[in-house]
């Protein structure tokens, strides 16, 4: 067996579960994650590029994760431009969802375009610098910056306007309703 076919064996048995973990961060649907993971194990590997070790062929697979991510958007985007809009939503986030603190960390997540959410998850999970997400990433110091930053201000966004929903209906709950008292 080729040194190659060995250490993307190992990848696969060894790493696959923390490669999808990864990618659902990236990119936030399961399903997602199962199918970007496939296709970046399978791309990392079919050039025949010889990987020598499962630390080089795992930071392949996360690149080419993140790439994937952001292009399945890209398309998603331009699909969802070209069909007729219709006017019902697709999914109401209720109050149910921010209870634990993975899912409402899943729901922060999805508030953010897919490049702000990668650099995000670079940022925050693998804690990598901004040069380094830069190079990983391809883009400039200053663009990294300035999506940590827009990242950072639509979280906080987010966060406020929740925090005084919670506020409101625990006046609501105590004072008019009597509740907690």
């Amino acid at each position: 067996m080729a040194k190659w076919a060995e250490v993307m064996d190992q990848v696969v048995r060894e790493r696959r579960p923390a490669l999808v973990g990864y990618a659902y961060l990236v990119c936030g649907s399961r399903s997602d994650a199962e199918e970007i993971t496939q296709e970046a194990i399978v791309r990392t590997f079919a050039r025949g590029r010889a990987k020598t070790s499962v630390a080089q062929a795992e930071s392949y697979i996360r690149r080419a994760i993140v790439n994937e991510a952001i292009d399945r958007s890209r398309r998603r985007k331009v699909a969802d431009n070209r069909r007729p809009l219709v006017a019902v939503p697709d999914a109401v986030v209720g109050h149910a969802g921010k209870v634990a603190s993975d899912a409402y960390m899943e729901y922060l997540l999805s508030t953010l375009a897919p490049q702000e959410r990668a650099v995000v998850v670079l940022k925050y999970v693998d804690d990598l610098t901004v040069a380094q997400i830069g190079a990983a990433m391809k883009l400039a110091d200053g663009t990294v910056k300035r999506y940590l930053s827009n990242a950072a201000t639509k979280l906080r966004g987010v966060i406020e306007d929740d925090a005084a929903e919670v506020t409101e209906l625990y006046v609501h709950a105590t004072v008019i309703e009597g509740r907690y008292a």
